[in-house]
């Protein structure tokens, strides 16, 4: 089956109403059929940006808990991988959570992701493939 990658922005959108990005975040999900993926680098930026309000932040782990997203693991070995996409993307820069969903994307052969972070239409995922943003 098919699946989307999931950056943080949209998470956090989706969490708070007041998000620019939140309207669409909400479309997004009840739109899609594909099984989400993320790190647990992008949960816990989400829930860092949402620490503003306890019960959002309290909502967004009970999604997470009822299987709205596949939190896929980083293990020692992948953080050479890790150090090379961040050492590649410098000059953007490329930040933990990024550089966790490119590995993934490379790990699992996913290229959709849905982000608002433009830096993923620069970012390639074994060096040459694009990503398909699914949202932005």
């Amino acid at each position: 089956m098919k699946k989307i990658l999931v950056d943080s922005g949209p998470l956090i959108a989706l969490f708070d109403a007041s998000d620019r990005y939140h309207n669409g975040a909400v479309e997004f999900i009840k739109k899609n059929e594909w099984p989400l993926v993320s790190t647990l680098a992008s949960i816990t930026e989400t829930l860092h940006m949402l620490d503003f309000n306890r019960n959002a932040q309290i909502d967004f782990l009970e999604w997470v808990h009822k299987g709205a997203v596949e939190i896929c693991g980083v293990d020692n070995a992948d953080f050479g991988r890790i150090k090379e996409l961040t050492d590649k993307y410098r000059d953007l820069p490329m930040d933990f959570a990024d550089s966790c969903l490119v590995l993934l994307a490379e790990k699992m052969d996913i290229c959709r992701i849905a982000t608002i972070d433009r830096d993923f239409t620069v970012y390639r995922i074994k060096g040459k493939k694009k990503f398909k943003i699914v949202l932005s």
